[in-house]
């Protein structure tokens, strides 16, 4: 059953040593080469990654305080930062570190049911930044570790709720969001190990579903159906398109795990 281990004080207390260990990894690789591929990252060089994180911290933190859940009509993600206006390597992580301070400052000033934006079919609050921007951070804190060839997992609990996130907010959005295809009809059962967790997803085609153990068999037809157990953050990486599925144990028809790719 999807569930949250969500609250500010929780997503903070995650966003801060995330924002620090993406800091040292990136440093790292930039002092040793600006131009080190980042390789969960194809076409990536770790300073296009240090831009990108600048880039999504900037970005939010220019409609966050608003207080209203109109759409603030930002430009494409994918767009990022003019590349004139991208700081060279020798700056580039004193721009981080300033927009990440800022970043720390504004949502832990801000109330967490205050109206915000966001591109989800969820509450238009800021608790809804609070969570996405500590897990876009862990992930990409990882891809920096993966350019040094040092990655360590996703924290438990976190990467937990990251998989709740892909299955109760990226996939119900649709669109670009989903990376996977969206043809796919059955049910999904993910097991977390280390957290004792579990998730059903039933996929039908472009729509999703959550389900709970007693809506599992609510049709005559039985679906084809995939199991996949593995740690939280394995299971969180693989739906990031970070690891493969096989780094997990799987039983069933395997093609519907790809239905979860948001990454």
């Amino acid at each position: 059953m999807s569930r949250t281990h969500g609250s500010k004080e929780f997503w903070l207390a995650a966003l801060r040593p995330e924002i620090s260990a993406f800091r040292s990894a990136a440093a790292e690789a930039l002092d040793a080469d600006p131009d080190i591929e980042v390789p969960s990252c194809p076409g990536w060089t770790i300073l296009d990654l240090v831009h990108h994180l600048t880039y999504v911290y900037e970005r939010h933190l220019s409609h966050l305080s608003r207080g209203l859940s109109t759409d603030p009509q930002l430009p494409p993600i994918d767009a990022g930062t003019p590349a004139d206006q991208r700081p060279p390597a020798a700056e580039a992580i004193g721009v981080f570190d300033e927009r990440a301070e800022r970043l720390l400052t504004t949502l832990d000033a801000l109330d967490p049911d205050m109206p915000a934006w966001n591109w989800a079919p969820q509450a238009k609050k800021v608790a809804f930044w609070d969570r996405r921007l500590a897990l876009e951070t862990a992930v990409h804190r990882w891809d920096a570790q993966m350019a040094i060839a040092r990655a360590e997992p996703i924290e438990d609990k976190l990467a937990a709720d990251g998989v709740s996130e892909v299955l109760d907010t990226w996939l119900p959005a649709g669109g670009t969001r989903r990376k996977g295809p969206i043809d796919k009809i059955g049910v999904v059962h993910l097991l977390a190990a280390d957290t004792d967790e579990e998730w059903f997803l039933r996929l039908r085609g472009p729509g999703v579903a959550l389900l709970d153990t007693d809506t599992i068999l609510d049709s005559e037809e039985p679906d084809p159906r995939v199991s996949a157990s593995g740690t939280a953050s394995d299971l969180l990486l693989a739906m990031y398109g970070r690891v493969g599925f096989d780094v997990l144990e799987l039983a069933g028809d395997e093609s519907l795990l790809e239905a979860l790719r948001v990454g």
